[in-house]
């Protein structure tokens, strides 16, 4: 990933969890009965569907030219998201959203996920929307992590 990008990433992070203001929103959790904001739904169907390894819902939310990158791939496209990343989702049996911080089409989120077999991973997560679709998703994960297929 380019140091720019990460830069700008990792700023975009601090500034948004530290202060929170302007037009920044954070989102309570649904169960607290507040209104979900759209792009906050969006976001809640990418993490819905590796729950319910739908694939057709994935690619229904995400725009074209989408990218992922993480701390192993480097703005990779979806055909290859889908070949590296997707078989991942029948390892993972939910995720709990700590966090949604939405700040125009750019949110950050703060997650728990479970594996089939009980343990937890811990991602912070930046997503970029274009036009009501994910167009760039940024998955941060850290050694030692038991992501679902680091095989710990």
């Amino acid at each position: 990933m380019k140091m720019t990008l990460l830069f700008r990433t990792i700023l975009l992070l601090s500034m948004t969890m530290a202060c929170q203001s302007g037009s920044a929103e954070s989102s309570p959790s649904p169960s607290e009965g507040s209104q979900i904001l759209p792009i906050e739904k969006i976001i809640r169907e990418y993490y819905a569907a590796f729950e319910k390894k739908d694939w057709d819902l994935m690619e229904q939310i995400l725009a074209d030219g989408f990218t992922f990158s993480s701390p192993l791939d480097d703005h990779i496209n979806i055909k290859l998201f889908q070949e590296r990343c997707w078989p991942n989702a029948y390892k993972i049996k939910r995720f709990d959203l700590d966090k949604v911080v939405v700040d125009g089409n750019e949110a950050f989120v703060i997650c728990n996920g479970w594996t089939n077999d009980g343990k937890l991973f811990r991602n912070g997560d930046y997503f970029r929307l274009k036009d009501g679709k994910i167009k760039e998703y940024e998955c941060f994960f850290g050694p030692g992590i038991n992501y679902p297929n680091s095989g710990k």
